[in-house]
């Protein structure tokens, strides 16, 4: 029985691009004419070497990643980078610059102050974190170990439009959530990582591009598997790494390819959030919760006039071929995740959807 395709607006892990599930779906039980499926292939195996190293090249070509630069396929997800980031970057006299941005720069803070001096330059709570405001006016310490942002808020729904410029001090950012969304200047950055199972693919690999040069600045008693050092040198291969996951970056990373790059995605990305944000903004029975000037092109984020109303929206949404509107439990509401995979053709029928609801329940 056939069964009714659903426009996908989780938060994480999220949409995928209909054609790279069918691909792999059409190739798991027998990749390549192997008789066996990559899921049981050795990943020292000439097939998965091809995968691996198509991957690194596909995410060099998408982000211009200078040479300079190492591409590692981790594990632990960005949960595991709040604490490695540390870890590795420390340098002892010198404090660690945050940005308090949201829920996930809170719990990196957390974790740095296990391994040293935090001092953050900007606290978002007062405002409920709807504010990132003017990142110009931040006083960053050109003494410090390092500068770190997360670029989407994906539970507040705001998102960096610019960057810090912090001079000489290295710029590390979580683009889990807005990652390959647009063009990013990579030469700006010390370091990026990103969960994949937002826009890169599905959770259990977590992308992470690093100067090679700031990987020397471990300590010695930091553990072998938790050295960027270690996976650099291992080239992603220290230990069995997460094949399918990294298989499915690189299908999604070739599929970003034939759209037209970076670029062409970010104009597709504007496109869907711009008409998402109009039809909020249009209507006094639908609020956004984010500053416009800092509002994300991946998670909009909005209210209806009472939490009633937006349990009965999200019920009946469901019931619309639209999931996983519901807000992230900590701040309610109603969250649409756009991600690069998400077609206009869905951000039009929820908007459609927001149309007749707000008729019919005013």
């Amino acid at each position: 029985m056939a069964v009714q395709r659903v426009y996908n607006f989780n938060a994480g892990p999220s949409v995928l691009p209909r054609e790279v599930m069918e691909q792999v779906a059409a190739e798991f039980a027998d990749y390549h004419g192997l008789g066996y499926g990559l899921a049981e292939a050795s990943h020292r195996s000439k097939e998965f070497e091809e995968v691996i190293h198509a991957a690194e090249a596909n995410t060099r070509k998408l982000m211009g990643i200078p040479d300079d630069y190492a591409v590692l396929f981790l594990q632990g997800g960005a949960s595991l980078q709040f604490a490695m980031v540390p870890m590795n970057l420390a340098v002892a006299g010198k404090p660690m610059l945050y940005a308090d941005t949201g829920s996930w720069s809170a719990a990196a803070i957390k974790e740095a102050k296990l391994f040293g001096d935090v001092k953050v330059v900007y606290d978002g709570k007062a405002s409920n974190f709807s504010v990132i405001g003017d990142v110009g006016e931040w006083q960053i310490d050109q003494n410090a170990a390092y500068m770190y942002v997360c670029s989407n808020n994906t539970i507040e729904g705001t998102e960096y439009h610019f960057f810090p410029d912090a001079g000489s001090v290295p710029l590390i950012a979580d683009m889990s959530s807005d990652i390959m969304s647009c063009v990013v200047d990579v030469s700006k950055f010390g370091m990026i990582f990103a969960g994949a199972q937002k826009n890169l693919g599905p959770a259990g690999v977590t992308l992470v591009i690093m100067k090679k040069d700031l990987a020397a600045r471990v300590g010695a008693k930091v553990p072998s598997m938790l050295k960027y050092s270690t996976h650099i040198d291992k080239e992603s291969l220290y230990n069995t790494p997460p094949c399918i996951a990294i298989y499915m970056v690189r299908l999604v990373t070739d599929w970003l390819i034939k759209l037209g790059g970076l670029s062409a995605i970010q104009k597709i990305n504007e496109a869907k959030s711009d008409a998402l944000y109009g039809a909020i903004d249009g209507s006094d029975f639908y609020r956004g919760t984010a500053e416009a000037a800092d509002r994300s092109r991946m998670n909009v984020t909005f209210r209806l006039p009472t939490e009633a109303l937006e349990e009965t929206f999200g019920a009946q949404a469901k019931k619309a071929g639209l999931v996983g509107l519901k807000g992230h439990r900590n701040v309610g509401g109603m969250r649409a995740s756009i991600y690069n995979a998400m077609p206009m053709e869905g951000v039009s029928s929820l908007i459609d959807f927001m149309h007749e609801f707000e008729t019919k329940n005013r």
